[in-house]
């Protein structure tokens, strides 16, 4: 059975490889980051999957701020002869493109085996894997005990509301199914994620007066504040928050001053605002509310330069786990022994998946894939070889013999 499926597969490869060069120039950016949302990319994946002849629906999330109107969510089922299920959640979303790019983000290239263009690994990469592995299913008439289905979703890089959250609430899974989120790996595809760090995003606004940068006694520069306030948040955190654990990769909490949002629009004004972000990544030994509560001691100690400096919670996840010898853990590692002859090993991650509101739901879920970790990277690209030897895992992790 195993053999059929990876020859079927390997057939597939160039079809695959299309898919991806069409798929990506079809963006994906959500609102949040000023883009129009993901309801292209939708139309074309749902059109391809039917044109297989697979069993699609459309779990649509209402969301205003984009010209559609909806953040679309596809959901793909190939049924097994049981009602259990194995899921792979993918997402549509991607972030900016940011610089340091060699060629334009949107306009992929197909280079030495790989393919470059923001979205390709991040996730372009499992919607093409997951969406092949059911077609083969389906064109061989494999029907196992678990059936395999696809969701699809929107908004996973800015907090998932409109994308898993709102399948959640619709009660699309079952406490019985069995979830893959390729969202996440490593190079060989021996990485199983089961638990990851509690996520803390914050915005951080520091209000002084503006006046011309000649006579700056006149006013009160927020910029400086923000920045000294910044680099002590920084050392802060690093000091009291330094154990490690070794199930994670990074083994610590992680704190990184990241978005800056402009201020003012010329050098000869000094600013009167001053706003910035945080990405806080935090060990689930540590407490998400102690690492806030830090934060807004600092930010109290600096109004004595006589700013209004106010701190605001963008974005919170408590950490999240699921257990390294649940069943699907034990599955993927079979499908990886099978095909690669390798030994995948549970791990935790900083990175923030579909993974921890889908266990946050009472689901068990894994984070897999194969990767390179150019995730939001400038030139990030897709591995070939990594897309069509994943998509054979995704097809046997249903097997009945696995």
């Amino acid at each position: 059975m195993i053999d059929k499926i990876s020859k079927r597969i390997d057939e597939l490869r160039e079809e695959m490889v299309s898919t991806m060069m069409k798929m990506i120039p079809l963006g994906g950016i959500g609102p949040e980051n000023g883009g129009d949302g993901e309801i292209r990319k939708a139309e074309f994946l749902e059109k391809l999957a039917r044109d297989m002849g697979l069993d699609v629906e459309r779990v649509d999330a209402r969301d205003e701020r984009v010209p559609s109107g909806i953040r679309p969510n596809i959901v793909i089922r190939y049924k097994g002869r049981s009602d259990r299920s194995i899921w792979i959640v993918s997402h549509m979303d991607v972030v900016p493109p940011g610089s340091g790019w060699s060629s334009d983000p949107f306009t992929p290239v197909l280079k030495n085996g790989r393919i470059y263009g923001r979205g390709t690994e991040d996730d372009g990469q499992a919607i093409v894997s997951s969406l092949y592995a059911v077609k083969v299913l389906s064109d061989l008439g494999i029907r196992s005990n678990y059936g395999l289905n696809l969701a699809i979703v929107s908004d996973e890089e800015t907090g998932s509301k409109y994308g898993i959250e709102h399948l959640i609430s619709r009660g699309i899974f079952s406490k019985d199914d069995l979830i893959i989120v390729p969202d996440a790996g490593n190079s060989d595809g021996t990485m199983i994620e089961v638990a990851e760090k509690g996520i803390l995003w914050l915005k951080i606004t520091v209000r002084g007066k503006q006046v011309h940068a000649s006579t700056p006694e006149k006013g009160l520069n927020a910029h400086r504040i923000g920045m000294r306030l910044a680099i002590a948040i920084d050392d802060v955190l690093h000091s009291r928050f330094s154990d490690t654990d070794p199930l994670f990769d990074p083994p610590r909490s992680t704190f990184e001053p990241t978005k800056k949002e402009a201020n003012v629009e010329n050098v000869n004004t000094v600013p009167g605002i001053d706003v910035l972000y945080f990405d806080c990544r935090i060990l689930p030994k540590y407490s998400i509310n102690e690492v806030l509560d830090v934060v807004k001691t600092v930010a109290e100690a600096y109004k004595a330069y006589g700013a209004d400096i106010k701190v605001d919670v963008v974005s919170m996840n408590e950490p999240s786990f699921t257990d390294p010898n649940s069943e699907i853990v034990r599955r993927i590692q079979k499908a990886v022994k099978l095909l690669r002859g390798k030994e995948a090993k549970p791990m935790g991650v900083g990175g923030g998946t579909c993974a921890a509101h889908l266990r946050r739901a009472g689901l068990q879920a894994a984070v897999w894939m194969t990767t390179e970790e150019t995730a939001h990277q400038p030139d990030e690209y897709c591995v070939v070889e990594n897309m069509v030897e994943d998509a054979k895992v995704m097809a046997a992790v249903v097997l009945d013999d696995l």
